[in-house]
């Protein structure tokens, strides 16, 4: 038997007092209720002191398991969970030039998507180059089975995410021209409005993407949510999709809804009834802040997604890819009863 508790101690010695006090009779009762009401509080501290094991996490929440995928899975296309928490089977890259645009940083290897942002970002690349804005620059769109990226992204994991940079000054350039580019920023932070460099090409861009019916929502900074809010444009219904949030000062974030064929896409919530540019608006304004610049050589510790569905797992394990060595996450076998 373990020792008794400092609580139920002192319960018991008055309760001794009391049966000397009152002749064991009395304060029998009183006593006894009194050790019940300790034994009661003992046992809800030792628990409290107890803690709870964590439960294991299984490799398909992890974004090393993700990271470590060499291309898509075989099957049907379909986008399962959440933007920030699921995967995306039967993707498809984008190949890495086409009209209109061009891909950056091959080398990060997230040119991945569903079928239905693929051929969003090329129909994309076409009306930019019609109109004669320049060419394109995609940034990351996702991973080739989505889930978790290693560094930067909690989003774009379902393969409806692509960031597009805003800059369209260069040209049609090497695949190793394009690794290591950098963002023009649009964004003065001291005044909380676009810089010079925002240009009509620019708004015409963000207006070509925000008009895709497939598009939910493009995310910009409040500042050039603003600048757009500020034109004069003969059909406003498009802004309804610009979304101001902090960072995002040098490229559009673009967010498609869950297509046809994913039952298990969550589809987010849509944005409020009108252009977003009234008060909601100017709120963000009074709190903008730049992105964090992280330096090169940054190595963040790996992510974990612990409401990554389960559904995800059979698409990190399909056929279709090989796979780098992963550490087993699998339960240890049971030991043989004695």
């Amino acid at each position: 038997m373990g020792a008794v508790p400092t609580a139920v101690l002192v319960a018991m010695r008055g309760t001794d007092m009391g049966f000397r006090a009152f002749g064991g009779r009395a304060f029998r009762g009183v006593a006894c209720a009194g050790l019940a009401v300790a034994l009661l509080a003992s046992g809800g501290a030792d628990a409290k002191q107890r803690k709870k094991k964590p439960a294991p996490i299984p490799a398909y929440a992890t974004s090393v398991a993700w990271g470590a995928v060499s291309g898509p899975s075989l099957g049907a296309a379909q986008s399962i969970g959440g933007y920030a928490a699921g995967c995306v089977a039967g993707a498809r890259a984008l190949p890495p030039e086409g009209v209109g645009y061009q891909v950056i940083r091959l080398s990060r290897k997230r040119n991945y998507g569903h079928p239905v942002l693929v051929d969003m970002l090329r129909d994309f690349g076409q009306r930019v180059a019609l109109a004669g804005l320049g060419t394109a620059l995609i940034g990351d769109m996702g991973q080739a089975r989505g889930g978790p990226m290693p560094s930067g992204h909690a989003s774009h994991q379902i393969g409806l995410d692509a960031d597009v940079w805003l800059r369209l000054d260069l040209p049609p350039m090497g695949r190793a021209g394009r690794e290591r580019l950098e963002e023009i920023k649009y964004v003065d932070y001291d005044r909380m409005r676009v810089t010079e460099d925002w240009s009509d090409r620019q708004a015409k861009m963000v207006q070509i993407a925000a008009s895709d019916a497939r598009v939910s929502r493009i995310f910009v900074s409040p500042a050039i949510k603003l600048a757009m809010c500020q034109r004069n444009w003969s059909d406003r219904a498009f802004l309804n999709k610009l979304r101001p949030w902090h960072g995002h000062d040098g490229h559009m974030h673009i967010r498609l809804n869950c297509p046809a064929g994913s039952p298990l896409c969550e589809q987010q919530t849509a944005p409020p009834d009108g252009d977003g540019c009234d008060d909601e608006l100017m709120s963000w304004l009074s709190s903008a802040s730049p992105a964090i610049e992280r330096p090169l050589g940054y190595k963040p510790e790996p992510r974990v997604v612990r409401k990554m569905p389960a559904a995800c797992a059979p698409v990190l394990n399909a056929a279709g890819t090989r796979m780098a060595s992963l550490p087993d996450s699998s339960p240890a076998p049971a030991k043989a009863a004695r």
